[in-house]
């Protein structure tokens, strides 16, 4: 289930995992942030920095539909201090840009004093023993049903939550907390966008912000929190969790998609992202346009 192999000259050769389920031989989203959050965090072990600096921010633009072909994913520092690194990372097919990230990392300075007001609810994370009957690795809550490990129950109106098991980014590599957010955040459409009658958004752009480095065992939850849709236009947010708590948000844009997704019949939830550009199939893919 990785998504890349990695060649000895550095590029990304796509796997079968990383094709967009939906047809357009395109990358799906989540391979694409995973891709970029692997390259930002190779140049943040590259710098020198300091080692308490950690991911604060993640901020994806998908502005072009990635090919399902060899791409190179490449980071460069934008500015380096005592407690704060900024890096910009890009994903090229072709020398073509298809995609660009920046990572803000900060490092920690100790704990606060002062009280300060948080939610008190904190997303239930599913049963331990609860695991996918799909190939995609996650499992799915809606209000009115619970945790399941189907998706073909949620097709509804209900508010809903999603959890990620880990799958590897690059064939023979463990993935880093990190790279693994990267990945799962592209999944805010699918937690925020999918109702009664599908999947009826594709997403432009993600932003990730953590107050701490996710679980060692790399599981995340994700659920929806804030949803406004006007004209085909949706932004929405969605609640980063483990098993230990609530470690930050992600915000997604969305375009409506030239038709709905019935995601039950997907078999799988695919990834996140759709496109309008493929055209003689459904017209959709896991990429934005």
């Amino acid at each position: 289930m990785s998504f890349f192999a990695a060649e000895p000259d550095g590029v990304l050769r796509p796997l079968p995992a990383a094709r967009a389920h939906w047809g357009g031989g395109q990358l799906r989203g989540m391979a694409t942030s995973g891709a970029l959050a692997r390259a930002a965090e190779q140049a943040l072990q590259r710098s020198g920095g300091s080692p308490l600096l950690r991911p604060a921010r993640w901020t994806v633009d998908l502005l072009r539909p990635a090919a399902y072909e060899p791409c190179e994913a490449t980071a460069e520092i934008v500015r380096l201090g005592r407690r704060l690194c900024l890096i910009e990372a890009s994903l090229r097919q072709q020398g073509m840009l298809v995609g660009r990230a920046t990572a803000l990392f900060l490092a920690a300075g100790g704990p606060v004093s002062g009280k300060v007001w948080a939610p008190s609810a904190v997303p239930e994370p599913p049963p331990q023993d609860l695991r996918p009957e799909t190939a995609e690795p996650r499992i799915y809550h809606s209000t009115s049903v619970g945790w399941t490990s189907s998706p073909e129950p949620h097709q509804n109106a209900d508010r809903k939550m999603l959890w990620a098991f880990p799958q590897q980014l690059v064939r023979g590599e463990q993935p880093t907390p990190f790279q693994n957010a990267a990945a799962v955040a592209d999944l805010v459409n699918v937690v925020a966008n999918w109702g009664d009658a599908g999947l009826e958004f594709i997403n432009a752009d993600l932003v990730l912000a953590l107050s701490r480095t996710p679980g060692a065992d790399l599981q995340l939850g994700l659920s929806a929190e804030l949803r406004a849709e006007d004209d085909g236009v949706s932004t929405s947010t969605a609640t980063v969790f483990d098993r230990s708590g609530v470690l930050g948000t992600v915000t997604g844009a969305a375009l409506a998609a030239p038709a709905p997704v019935d995601l039950r019949l997907v078999g799988a939830v695919p990834g996140d992202s759709v496109s309008d550009e493929a055209p003689g199939k459904s017209g959709l893919s896991d990429r934005a346009g």
